[in-house]
């Protein structure tokens, strides 16, 4: 049995993104409850050298958004990277789900072998579909996607495993 490009990417991106939008709506509770700005959470970072809770939740919804993109060889819309509150990021999150969901299994048809070019620090890399989605976006995304549940958990916020998988 063989799985698509398609079900190994947007449905996938889809449960995640949509688990972490949650999670920053358990965020905001927390937040409110102990009279937290949301400033504090979102330049919270796990370790000096780490890009801080905002950037970590605008970089896991680029992966779910330029992936299937890329993959179906379609333009993906761009964000600014401005929000200020765990409303904005939430708002960015379900503006990226609804982007992702309209990506349909056919667009994905051949993009195993299609090559994906994306600049890194400055400099082209080029992957076969396949390799791009396994092997670079997907660890990057839950990279991401896993930095932000830990900083919010470091937060005190109380979060679980069914939290971080969406039951």
């Amino acid at each position: 049995m063989t799985i698509s490009m398609y079900a190994a990417s947007v449905p996938v991106f889809k449960r995640q993104l949509g688990a972490l939008g949650k999670i920053l709506d358990k965020a905001a509770a927390h937040a409110a409850a102990r009279k937290i700005a949301d400033s504090v959470l979102l330049q919270t970072r796990l370790y000096p050298d780490m890009f801080p809770l905002a950037r970590q939740v605008q970089i896991a919804a680029d992966f779910a958004k330029s992936t299937p993109a890329r993959l179906a060889g379609v333009e993906f819309p761009k964000y600014e990277d401005n929000e200020t509150t765990l409303a904005e990021l939430k708002a960015r999150i379900d503006r990226t789900l609804a982007y992702v969901d309209t990506f349909k299994p056919a667009q994905f048809e051949g993009s195993e072998e299609r090559e994906i070019t994306l600049p890194i620090a400055g400099n082209p890399l080029t992957l076969k579909g396949e390799v791009f989605l396994l092997h670079f976006a997907m660890p990057n995304f839950y990279f991401h996607n896993t930095t932000a549940y830990g900083i919010l958990r470091l937060c005190g916020v109380e979060l679980g495993k069914r939290d971080f998988i969406g039951l």
